[in-house]
C-alpha cells in the first residue's frame, strides 16, 4: 500500500514538473495563433466524434528594433521652423517642428509641405548634434512633400524600398522628432494596416497612402516609415483625427519621382485634363440612374480646357485612359500623371448610357 502511494506521489511530482517546464517554455516564445488541421474526422450517431489534429507553432521572428533603427537613424533629421503669423494689430512669430530625411549626401532633405509651409527660418538638426540653416528647394502641395537643402556634404542618407515589396500586415517602425521633444528621436513600432488609402486633408485629397497603426505624433511628420531591413517604405504625413492607431504615410513609389522632380526643377510638372470627378459607386448609379457603377463620374468640366475641347461634360463616366481601366480616382490620377504635358490620351467614357471615345491633348497643370 505504501509503495502504491509513493509511486502515485512520484508520478504526480513528475507531472507537475513537466507542466511547469512546458508553461515556462510557452511563456518565453512568441507564437502565432495555433493552426489546427482537421485531417481526420470520424463519428457515428450516439458515439463520440474523434478529431485527429496537427498543431503547428510558428514563431514570429523580429529583428532587434534597436539594430534596425541604428541603420537608418543617421539619415533622419529634426526640423525646427519659425513662422511669421499676421495678427489684427501686430505680427508675431510662431514655432513648429517636424522631421526630415537626407536623400542625397550633398544636403538635400525631404520633409512634408505642411512642416515648412510659410516658414521664415528653418533649422535642421543632424544625428551627430550639428545644426544647419536650410533653404527651400521645392514644394508640392498635392503630395504634401517638400525638399530643403543644407550647406553640408558627405552626409549619410536613407534608402528607399520598392513600393511593390510591402504588404498589409508587415511590421514597420517610425522614427521622428515627436512633439519636438529633446534628447533624440522617438521610435514607435506597428504594422501596415492598409494600402492604397485615400484621405482628405485641409490641403486636399492624398491618394495611394499607406495606413499604419504605428504611432505618428505631431513632429513625426516628414519622417520615415521603415521596414525591418531599415529601408524607407513611406514618408509619415498624417494622423486621422478622432481615431487611435490610424496614421498615414506617402508611399515610396509615389514619393521618389516627386522628390527627384523637386530637386531638379523646384516643382512637380503634372498634366492637366481639366475636369473634376469622383469614384462612381452603386449608390451613385442608383440615385442618378447612371446605368453603371464603374469608372469616374465627371462632376465638372472647366471651360476651354482639354476635357471641354474634347467634348466631355458633367455626368459622363470615364472608364479608361488609353485602355487602362480607371475604377477609382486614385487609379485615374495615377494613370493621368504618368503622362507628360503635350501628350494625347484616348479617353473611353459613357455618355447618356452610350459608350464613347475621344482624344484629349494634355496641358500643364498650374502650380497651386
Amino acid at each position: 500500500m505504501n509503495r502504491d502511494m509513493s509511486y502515485s506521489k512520484f508520478s504526480l511530482d513528475i507531472t507537475i514538473c513537466i507542466v511547469i517546464i512546458l508553461g515556462f517554455l510557452g511563456c518565453t516564445k512568441v507564437t502565432e495563433p495555433i493552426t489546427t488541421n482537421l485531417s481526420e474526422i470520424t463519428g457515428t450517431e450516439n458515439t463520440q466524434t474523434s478529431i485527429k489534429s496537427e498543431v503547428y507553432h510558428r514563431p514570429i521572428i523580429l529583428p532587434t528594433i534597436a539594430d534596425v533603427v541604428r541603420t537608418v537613424e543617421p539619415g533622419v533629421v529634426s526640423i525646427s521652423v519659425d513662422i511669421l503669423s499676421r495678427g489684427i494689430f501686430y505680427d508675431f512669430t510662431d514655432e513648429g517642428s517636424g522631421t526630415g530625411m537626407i536623400v542625397r549626401p550633398d544636403g538635400y532633405i525631404v520633409t512634408n509641405y505642411h512642416v515648412i509651409q510659410d516658414a521664415r527660418d528653418i533649422e535642421v538638426g543632424l544625428s551627430n548634434g550639428s545644426h544647419y540653416s536650410a533653404e527651400i528647394v521645392g514644394l508640392d502641395l498635392l503630395s504634401d512633400l517638400a525638399v530643403i537643402k543644407i550647406g553640408a556634404d558627405k552626409l549619410p542618407t536613407v534608402v528607399f524600398t520598392e513600393a511593390d515589396d510591402i504588404r498589409t500586415g508587415d511590421w514597420v517602425a517610425t522614427i521622428g522628432n515627436a512633439l519636438g521633444l529633446k534628447g533624440g528621436p522617438t521610435v514607435t513600432l506597428g504594422i501596415i494596416s492598409g494600402l492604397g488609402r485615400t484621405i482628405r486633408t485641409e490641403r486636399g485629397d492624398l491618394y495611394d497612402m499607406i495606413q499604419t497603426d504605428a504611432a505618428i505624433n505631431k513632429g513625426n511628420s516628414g519622417g520615415p516609415l521603415i521596414d525591418m531591413d531599415g529601408k524607407v517604405i513611406g514618408i509619415n504625413t498624417a494622423v486621422y483625427g478622432g481615431a487611435q492607431g490610424v496614421g498615414f504615410a506617402v508611399s515610396s513609389g509615389v514619393a521618389k519621382p516627386i522628390i527627384n522632380s523637386l530637386i531638379k526643377k523646384g516643382k512637380v510638372i503634372r498634366p492637366l485634363i481639366g475636369l473634376s470627378g469622383m469614384t462612381n459607386t452603386t449608390e451613385l448609379s442608383d440615385r442618378f440612374d447612371l446605368g453603371t457603377s464603374e469608372g469616374i463620374l465627371i462632376t465638372q468640366v472647366a471651360p476651354e480646357k482639354p476635357a471641354y475641347n474634347a467634348g466631355l461634360k458633367a455626368g459622363d463616366i470615364i472608364t479608361s485612359l488609353d485602355d487602362q481601366e480607371t475604377d477609382d480616382m486614385a487609379e485615374f490620377l495615377t494613370v493621368l500623371w504618368s503622362y507628360t504635358v503635350g501628350e494625347t490620351v484616348k479617353v473611353d467614357y459613357i455618355s447618356d448610357r452610350e459608350p464613347q471615345s475621344t482624344i484629349v491633348t494634355l496641358v500643364e497643370r498650374p502650380s497651386p
